[in-house]
């Protein structure tokens, strides 16, 4: 009798809503609908010009795009550690920056060597599936912090403790700051100590910055809110990526900053896995951090500032329940409540704002699978007149609900 074939238990992750909802976005377009999609997190800008200018310039040259060097060719490594210079005023060397295949690729090396099967990783529920997700591909445990509206949505050194009490010693902390899918931030203090818990404890603490840059100064300040862990201590990782700040989603390039104890770990392993991140977009992207491309993004993160205050000027009209207060990034997370009306969940009632007025956003059981059937996260990142006028559509669909 021939043996049954099996797929692996560990491979068997819920599915991403968002890629259905897009799925369903590129039907209804299909057939001439109107669709006002604000489900993905991408800027839709593309590149910075100089970067698209380079890339061009690479590929009608007819330049070979040979394997590069497994963590990077050494003049992006050298860019990207100017970069913390000129933003965090930190000297990072260039040995200890890998440049990874997106910020994905990165999540996957750096769990690989930091973390043995039976670990224990805490990190904030609500939050990105893909840390938990991949975690618990490689059999790590992961512990949900419940960090709701009371710790802002971000891990506390309070929610740790009785995390650590409850379910005994913990070996990593996976941060996000800016967060997807609140957008909330920590602040330096609470980077601190957040670091200095972790540090105490032997706790290996990942910070996910990939949205740095897309911050929004509190009143009256010019000052940045982006805070690095390295700035804190340099045996945290931090993991960041050319596709947010630099609008660069496609090109699947990121980066992570490798403390000096795991260095020849990630190389070897990222040599198993990738051999080496993308040859073109590791040349191209050495344009991402001229003058010019700076003022590009900057322009950006100002419009995503415009479009983010519209989005906050109109809560009050939504009829939304508790919102989180996007402090970065290009999101706004909130509970639905009354609105919620007489679907059944926040899936629902996303697939019928989908087929009635044709705007797309995205439920919370993505994000949170405890308590977010009631919530949704609506992105910004499509710009200030597509999101307003979806809003007039959300509005007028809640009326005649």
């Amino acid at each position: 009798m021939q043996r049954s074939l099996k797929v692996a238990d560990r491979a068997k992750v819920p599915a991403f809503e968002v890629m259905n909802i897009l799925d369903r976005v590129a039907q209804l377009r299909a057939e001439d609908r109107d669709v006002i999609s604000l489900c993905a997190g991408e800027p839709g800008d593309g590149a910075p010009s100089a970067v698209s200018q380079r890339a061009a310039q690479i590929h009608t040259a007819g330049t070979p795009m040979t394997y590069t060097p497994t963590l990077g060719i050494r003049d992006l490594r050298e860019a990207i550690a100017k970069h913390y210079k000129r933003w965090y005023d930190i000297e990072v060397s260039a040995d200890n920056v890998a440049v990874t295949t997106g910020s994905s690729g990165a999540f996957l090396l750096m769990f690989l060597s930091a973390f043995n099967a039976g670990d224990r990783v805490a990190l904030a529920r609500p939050g990105y599936p893909a840390y938990a997700n991949i975690l618990r591909t490689l059999g790590i445990d992961v512990i949900e912090l419940d960090a709701g509206q009371d710790s802002r949505y971000q891990p506390t050194v309070e929610l740790l403790e009785a995390a650590w009490q409850q379910h005994g010693q913990l070996d990593g902390l996976m941060l996000a700051s800016p967060a997807n899918p609140t957008g909330t931030m920590v602040s330096g203090d609470e980077l601190s100590a957040l670091t200095d818990w972790c540090k105490d404890r032997g706790v290996r603490l990942i910070s996910d910055e990939i949205y740095h840059g897309i911050d929004y100064p509190e009143p009256g300040s010019e000052a940045r809110r982006s805070v690095s862990a390295w700035e804190m201590d340099t045996d945290t990782v931090v993991i960041s990526s050319f596709s947010k700040y630099w609008g660069m989603t496609g090109w699947r390039l990121g980066w992570a900053l490798v403390p000096d104890d795991m260095l020849a770990t990630v190389d070897a392993l990222a040599g198993n896995v990738a051999l080496c991140p993308p040859a073109p977009a590791q040349y191209a992207a050495l344009e991402a951090f001229t003058e010019a491309s700076y003022a590009e993004a900057e322009a950006r993160v100002a419009e995503f500032a415009r479009t983010r205050a519209a989005v906050l000027d109109s809560i009050e009209r939504l009829g939304w329940g508790e919102c989180a207060p996007a402090d970065g990034a290009f999101y706004l997370y909130a509970d639905l409540g009354e609105k919620l009306g007489s679907h059944a969940n926040a899936a629902a009632y996303c697939a019928a704002l989908l087929e009635v007025e044709g705007v797309a956003i995205v439920p919370g059981n993505d994000f949170d699978r405890v308590n977010g059937h009631s919530h949704v996260r609506l992105s910004f990142a499509a710009g200030y007149d597509a999101v307003t006028a979806a809003i007039e559509r959300i509005v007028r669909f809640q009326a005649n609900a």
